[in-house]
């Protein structure tokens, strides 16, 4: 039987992911489609965004076995940089997603969190060989990813549009 600091512990992790996600949703809505594919930047707008949601994704499944990509995911298109495995090429990203396609991951992604989190086996571990600690500590950590690369994004909004995305403390 869960405690009553699970549960909150639960629903604190629920509403803290949600609220990166939706500064993340805002960035990509107000992403003016020329720098949504301006490549004068190493990672493309749109890139950034569908990296932070595959990563926010897979790492809600309770293990790598488990997880099963999106099903519009492109082989290698999460990765920003060289493969991490030799001999650490570069992937081969010619397509962008479209602004549509990336809100409907967005959606698949924010669904995850609300089904996920309540049912996570927080002391077990991570899941994925990687990482080197429990849920609990994944949760933390992929929230944190999705708010670095949501900020990311702001940031080259307010620099390159003088677009603002609100602060979301809570959803």
């Amino acid at each position: 039987m869960e405690t009553a600091s699970e549960t909150n512990i639960r629903e604190v992790l629920a509403r803290q992911y949600r609220a990166p996600l939706e500064m993340l949703r805002e960035a990509v809505a107000a992403c003016p489609e020329a720098l949504w594919l301006d490549s004068s930047y190493p990672n493309r707008f749109w890139h950034i965004a569908y990296h932070a949601l595959f990563y926010t994704h897979m790492y809600l499944h309770p293990c790598l076995p488990d997880f099963r990509p999106w099903a519009k995911h492109r082989p290698d298109y999460q990765f920003l940089g060289p493969l991490p495995w030799p001999p650490h090429e570069r992937p081969k990203i010619d397509a962008a997603y479209g602004k549509a396609e990336v809100l409907e991951f967005h959606g698949i992604c924010r669904e995850e969190v609300d089904a996920r989190v309540r049912t996570a086996d927080l002391d077990a571990p991570s899941g994925f060989f990687w990482l080197p600690f429990n849920k609990l500590e994944l949760q933390l950590y992929n929230i944190r990813h999705v708010q670095h690369h949501a900020g990311q994004l702001i940031d080259r909004l307010r620099t390159e549009g003088n677009i603002a995305v609100a602060w979301v403390p809570a959803v």
